[in-house]
């Protein structure tokens, strides 16, 4: 086997799967997973379609050591590697592309499509390195190699990784796991760095409600309009965001990047001096958000509110919680003239920053890009690991997906937009990271 032909593979798996039209809602799944699932299965792989819906089903491969039990038993002697990814896409609006978002063509160096990175490419670059392995002869001499495509997580994952971990927790269990969320690269006061997505921000999403007296429009003086009292709220908002209150992950990764921990606020003052977008992109892992997303009041033009609401979506880093929230919320919007409602409450999840899963992704790195670093990262949204690192806590959960020549921030706006594309060059170097993980972590 050659790394070479395994990013030739990748690239015509990703090309065919970006043609599966799986846009979500409604997916439609069952037609890539089967495709992926014949193109592991003929490579000795042992396979399974599962699901909570019959058009939507999850894909789960094995690949076990030669002279290991059955496939219905435990692996036993070594950790269980899972490669994860999702094959579910947002959807995408052709009139505004240049190419075609379901071609997969090959313009220009770089493969055009939905989905081209987020994320059927690391799916397709994940399968690539273990079919091929598979191909080779090799096997793992301890534990297993597990790939795991999943659907729905753009809604969530309730079909797809919330599912299959609640309702089938032994065949996903697993020791390592690998998946989407970090591996751009990212250049910064002349240091070439690649982010590990160790962490993920949770959801303390609350409502603001404001009141007043209900009142013919038609003369304004006669009620006490709501909405107008909601006018304050929303400068207040777009003013400022709470104090920053640095978790570990983001104070590893200030000083990886050779800024001092100890002054966030000068860091972010640098960055954004230095390169705009990625203060945008690092400044929300240094603590809670707020950004106002839906207000509503009088159900009828013709009358004033009696009542104004403000939804507002809070993230929060891991080991940080409610306490800190409502001490963000005094200090942006004080605590007088509105009420506070809190609709959900979602604690952020992480993977320890050091292990040997972190060790392998180092030394890699070093060995492909020599005098580039290793940083970990919070990513303010969520991916499926969150329901992983729920299920087995003891699991070592990294997003991971390195990309040496299409940078973080030329990747950043492409995804969920139009005109979403990958280097090609990109796609070979994650597929040879693919193939050194299974056999350095599994032997």
């Amino acid at each position: 086997m050659s790394a070479h032909s395994a990013g030739a593979e990748a690239r015509e798996l990703l090309s065919r799967l970006v043609a599966f039209d799986t846009v979500n809602p409604p997916g439609n799944e069952r037609a890539a997973q089967e495709y992926l699932a014949d193109h592991l299965q003929r490579a000795g792989f042992d396979c399974e379609l599962l699901g909570a819906e019959p058009g939507r089903p999850n894909l789960l491969a094995r690949l076990r050591p030669a002279d290991g039990p059955p496939p219905d038993q435990p692996a036993g002697g070594g950790p269980t590697l899972c490669l994860l990814g999702h094959v579910d896409t947002v959807l995408a609006d052709a009139s505004e592309w240049t190419h075609d978002p379901w071609s997969g063509d090959v313009v220009d160096g770089y493969l055009w499509g939905r989905g081209s990175l987020d994320m059927k490419s690391q799916v397709a670059a994940e399968i690539a390195a273990a079919a091929s392995l598979a191909r080779s002869g090799w096997r793992p001499a301890g534990g297993e190699l597990l790939i795991a495509a999943v659907v729905d997580e753009e809604t969530g994952g309730s079909l797809g990784a919330e599912w299959i971990t609640k309702t089938h927790p032994e065949k996903v269990r697993c020791d390592l796991l690998v998946n989407e969320g970090g591996g751009g690269f990212f250049e910064y006061a002349g240091k070439r760095c690649y982010g590990v997505c160790c962490a993920e921000k949770g959801v303390f999403r609350f409502t603001v409600t404001t009141d007043g007296v209900a009142g013919h429009a038609s003369m304004p003086g006669m009620g006490d309009n709501a909405l107008l009292k909601m006018a304050p709220v929303l400068a207040r908002l777009a003013e400022r965001q709470p104090s920053y209150e640095l978790t570990d992950e983001p104070r590893a990764l200030l000083a990886g990047i050779g800024e001092d921990p100890a002054d966030a606020s000068g860091s972010i003052a640098r960055l954004r001096e230095a390169e705009p977008m990625l203060a945008t992109m690092f400044e929300p892992m240094f603590g809670v958000t707020f950004t106002p997303t839906r207000i509503a009041a009088s159900e009828k033009i013709n009358v004033i509110p009696s009542r104004a609401e403000l939804k507002v979506d809070c993230r929060v880093p891991p080991g940080l919680g409610e306490q800190e929230v409502r001490r963000g919320i005094a200090e942006v919007l004080g605590d007088d003239g509105f009420r506070i409602d809190f609709t959900e409450r979602v604690k952020g999840n992480r993977s320890p920053m050091q292990s040997a899963l972190m060790d392998t992704i180092i030394n890699w790195i070093g060995e492909r890009d020599p005098g580039a670093a290793v940083v970990p990262v919070i990513l303010p949204g969520f991916t499926d690991s969150r329901h992983f690192r729920s299920a087995f806590p003891e699991c070592v959960a990294y997003g991971f997906f390195p990309q040496r020549h299409q940078s973080m921030l030329q990747t950043a706006p492409l995804i969920h937009g139009a005109d979403e594309r990958i280097d090609v060059r990109d796609l070979q170097f994650a597929t040879e990271f693919y193939v050194d993980l299974a056999t350095r972590a599994l032997g």
